[in-house]
């Protein structure tokens, strides 16, 4: 799968490749509204959900296999039609296991923690970062988020550098509406 191109293998009952194509985006859906129901099997990645739930919803069987099992089925210098040989023999194999096709709500709720994540690990870099600034002037923070909530704002005032102190306090500023953006997320 792609952004704008998609690569179709078709296998017949033998699993013995028959039909190759290369469909737009815009061709692709048009394509399997016309076919007769299938089974299709595609590599998960971003998009295969939502393609999956729209051919699933024409009548076609979905089989989302992860991407590290396909690799192994890979025969010779990837490109895209060979990938999707490789997906379609992959699939093939009576012991693969697949990918769930999640409804909307869960892939935005997979969505909200993935930013909620991305935003604690921020939170914990910045944290980092100013601890070691004060390092530099040799005042030692307590490590933890909490113990470094309640030292911060004794330190602050107490720092005798002007431009380190002013960066102190917008980073010290900037952490706690981080912290404020992922409260809102719980």
């Amino acid at each position: 799968m792609g952004k704008t191109v998609f690569h179709v293998v078709g296998l017949d009952a033998a699993h013995a490749p028959i039909q190759k194509a290369t469909f737009r985006r815009e061709t692709l859906l048009q394509f399997f509204e016309r076919a007769s129901t299938v089974l299709i099997r595609m590599e998960a990645c971003p998009g295969s959900q939502w393609l999956a739930r729209k051919l699933q919803a024409m009548g076609h069987t979905v089989r989302i296999v992860p991407a590290q099992f396909v690799k192994p089925f890979g025969k010779s210098n990837k490109n895209d039609i060979i990938a999707a040989e490789a997906i379609a023999e992959a699939v093939t194999t009576p012991t693969m296991r697949f990918v769930e096709i999640g409804s909307p709500e869960q892939i935005d709720l997979q969505a909200l923690q993935r930013v909620r994540d991305r935003m604690i690990a921020h939170c914990t870099r910045l944290i980092s970062q100013m601890r070691a600034f004060c390092l530099e002037y040799g005042i030692a923070i307590h490590q933890g988020a909490g113990k470094f909530k309640a030292d911060m704002p004794r330190v602050l005032p107490n720092m005798n550098n002007e431009l380190t102190r002013g960066m102190l306090t917008e980073v010290f500023g900037e952490f706690g509406d981080l912290e404020q953006r992922i409260a809102a997320k719980n």
